[in-house]
């Protein structure tokens, strides 16, 4: 249960991080390219070459951007990104000790 709960707050604290670094990214940077950012297909390449890591979960943020979390099972690293409209994909966080899980929900009326 208390496995549950430290994945619930790392999930929630991971989205209101990226909601602050998705618009914290599109402020204008020095040469117009936001740091820590990419195409897409570059980002993607360097996770998955570089560190291994593959594609375990996405969802909608905020502003229209698309959240995914990549992770390694072999090194346990991770990280999250936020793909914007236009194509431009910004990590927002990495880290190490990245362990998968498959817990359901309790059942409605449950106080776990």
């Amino acid at each position: 249960m208390t496995r549950m709960f430290l994945a619930l707050s790392l999930g929630l604290a991971g989205m209101g991080f990226a909601a602050q670094a998705v618009q914290s990214q599109t402020q204008p940077q020095p040469q117009n390219q936001p740091q820590n950012c990419g195409q897409r297909p570059m980002v993607v390449e360097m996770l998955t070459g570089k560190y291994g890591e593959t594609r375990r979960g996405m969802g909608m943020a905020a502003n229209n951007t698309v959240m995914e979390i990549y992770a390694s099972t072999e090194t346990g690293t991770w990280t999250i990104t936020i793909t914007l409209p236009d194509g431009m994909t910004c990590l927002v966080g990495s880290g190490q000790g990245f362990e998968p899980m498959a817990e359901e929900l309790p059942a409605k009326g449950d106080p776990a």
